[in-house]
């Protein structure tokens, strides 16, 4: 009882100081956080603080897909044939998550029925659109429509900062599931009078 009192007064002693001191702290990095503004300069290594700004390499976050690692070149692109898909059939909720993804980034030019009839193919400000309904694309592997979503090809750009894994997929996913439905989509583009890539020709 005697050295519990004795506990107490000491305790109370030590941390009863100037108000503007927070006295004796156990941990005093765990009760005090230091604010930084993400990505400014700090001196956090000179100060001997074990801090990691970015991810480790080779690491992903909780429920992220593995990253994709084929590089941005023409044997890049080819080797992207055999990546498969990796998510499940989307359902019908899910389907429309992936129709409202691709009318904001993919509709402005390729159009909301992929026959690059879009704001920007049809205003001539942009060439080369292609337009998704032709054999060539219908065809072409899910593993390099990706590559192209997360690389870009030609006047396309990049929607790697747009679009997360997943959401790429979910698009790959609604493109491919539209691109059958309807008889032109079985039109072959040998039929086409302009080039199949390139939906920037207008009429004279």
């Amino acid at each position: 009882m005697c050295w519990g009192v004795i506990f107490i007064l000491a305790s109370a002693f030590i941390s009863c100081r100037d108000k503007r001191d927070p006295g004796r702290v156990y941990m005093p990095d765990m009760a005090y956080s230091r604010a930084y503004e993400a990505y400014a300069p700090n001196n956090l290594k000179q100060e001997g603080i074990n801090y990691i700004t970015y991810p480790v390499d080779g690491t992903i976050k909780r429920g992220d897909l593995f990253a994709y690692t084929l590089l941005n070149d023409s044997n890049g692109y080819k080797m992207a044939a055999g990546v498969k898909d990796p998510l499940p059939a989307l359902d019908s909720t899910q389907m429309l998550e992936a129709q409202r993804l691709f009318n904001i980034n993919c509709a402005i030019c390729h159009g909301a029925n992929m026959d690059a009839q879009g704001p920007l193919a049809t205003s001539g400000k942009v060439g080369g659109i292609a337009n998704l309904k032709l054999a060539q694309y219908i065809n072409e592997p899910v593993g390099q429509m990706y590559h192209v979503v997360t690389y870009g090809k030609g006047n396309m750009g990049s929607y790697a900062s747009q679009l997360d894994k997943k959401q790429r997929w979910m698009v790959v996913q609604y493109i491919k599931s539209e691109q059958t439905k309807g008889s032109a989509a079985a039109k072959d583009s040998s039929s086409s009078k302009a080039p199949a890539n390139d939906s920037s020709v207008t009429k004279k």
